[in-house]
């Protein structure tokens, strides 16, 4: 049994906030019921496709039952209000206001259901002057302060560039996904009293919460951090250093101790012994005649070899994965972090876990089944959970 078995959630979600929520909530054993347009979720027509199917919305979409419904009808208004009732939350991802246009507001749902939490996932939120603009995962990053910090220094012909996947989505899914376990909790502790709440949340502050100390920063002293390419201001040595072979590796040597080591390693014990590199303090102060002496020395070995001198020394890096190397990583499969599974429409596909375990469950168990096409359990939510044919 995964630990959110019982909990009755409805996606109200397109594209991938929303979604991203409700996978992970289904991951960790929700009942999660995808409503979805007569044409199917947008996303469904993002990426490659086998046999006609998209490969991502396998992930996407798992351990989720698909509904198919017309919300500016009736009758599709109607059958959502039915699933809410019996439903411990809602997620939604619409612009704000859309419910309410829709006659599916948040006072209409509670008065089908004084119980039922609902997640609001927007670009800028329910309120503010910028709630009515619309926004994707990419105004997220840039508005949120991300996309400021991704650039190189003094570099100006290519601009910042984005992290590779939608983040903000990502991150806004998470926290929905987190704010919609807490708030049935608190419910629930409430007892047979315990009323539904609304929670809002949007890609941009989801971005915002992750600036660190640089509000204060701004605050106090007026500091506005600058982009530092593959580095960190914060903290030294931590960067990402070519290699003979062409490939990147990614060396934190920041703590005292581990500093120490990655001198040793790196042949200049000279700058573990300067009292200038004493702290981090001091380091952040010289990291670039530090990251030079580093430089040097990964660009005389290749990438693997290099990590293997490090990882010896007990010094943490990586080299930059592709896919292709999570795919095959040993700890990546003996994790099980990488696993096969059958999904009925397109063969047997790669899933990536979920990134929690329960009680050593082994992470294929954790999928019951794989995305299901579009409107797959229309027959069993309308005519049996809902005890009426659709």
């Amino acid at each position: 049994m995964l630990p959110l078995d019982g909990l009755k959630v409805v996606e109200l979600g397109h594209y991938i906030a929303g979604p991203f929520a409700t996978r992970l909530l289904a991951d960790m054993g929700a009942e999660v019921i995808k409503v979805e347009p007569p044409e199917g979720d947008p996303i469904r027509g993002w990426g490659a496709t086998k046999d006609g199917h998209p490969v991502w919305f396998s992930v996407h979409g798992r351990n989720k039952m698909s509904v198919t419904l017309d919300l500016k009808s009736p009758e599709g208004r109607a059958q959502i209000l039915a699933l809410c009732t019996r439903a411990d939350a809602l997620v939604e991802n619409f612009r704000p206001g859309y419910l309410e246009r829709i006659g599916l507001g948040p006072d209409v749902l509670h008065a089908a259901n004084p119980r039922l939490v609902i997640a609001r996932v927007s670009g800028y939120g329910q309120d503010g002057p910028y709630r009515d603009k619309p926004a994707f995962g990419a105004i997220g990053e840039a508005m949120g302060g991300l996309r400021h910090l991704t650039a190189n220094p003094g570099q100006t012909e290519h601009p910042p560039p984005r992290c590779g996947v939608s983040i903000s989505d990502d991150l806004a899914g998470m926290y929905a996904a987190m704010a919609v376990v807490s708030a049935c909790w608190g419910r629930d502790r409430q007892g047979s009293e315990g009323k539904g709440r609304i929670i809002d949340l949007d890609l941009v502050s989801s971005v915002f919460s992750l600036m660190e100390g640089m509000l204060p920063e701004y605050d106090l002293f007026g500091r506005v951090r600058q982009p530092a390419g593959a580095a960190i201001p914060t903290a030294a040595p931590t960067n990402t250093y070519l290699c003979a072979d062409g490939r990147w590796l990614c060396i934190a040597g920041n703590s005292d101790l581990i500093f120490k080591r990655l001198m040793a390693a790196i042949g200049r014990p000279e700058f573990s012994d300067d009292p200038r590199m004493k702290d981090n303090i001091g380091r952040c102060a010289h990291v670039g005649e530090l990251d030079g002496a580093i430089a040097d020395w990964t660009r005389g070995r290749s990438a693997k070899d290099a990590e293997e001198v490090l990882e010896a020394a007990e010094v943490p890096c990586s080299r930059l994965y592709d896919i292709k190397d999570c795919a095959e990583d040993p700890h990546f499969v003996a994790r099980q972090s990488v696993f096969r599974v059958n999904d009925p429409l397109i063969g047997p596909v790669l899933h990536p876990a979920a990134p929690f375990r329960f009680d050593g469950v082994p992470p294929p168990e954790m999928v019951r089944w794989t995305a299901p096409a579009i409107g797959a359990h229309n027959d069993h939510v309308f005519g049996t959970l809902l005890g009426a044919k659709a």
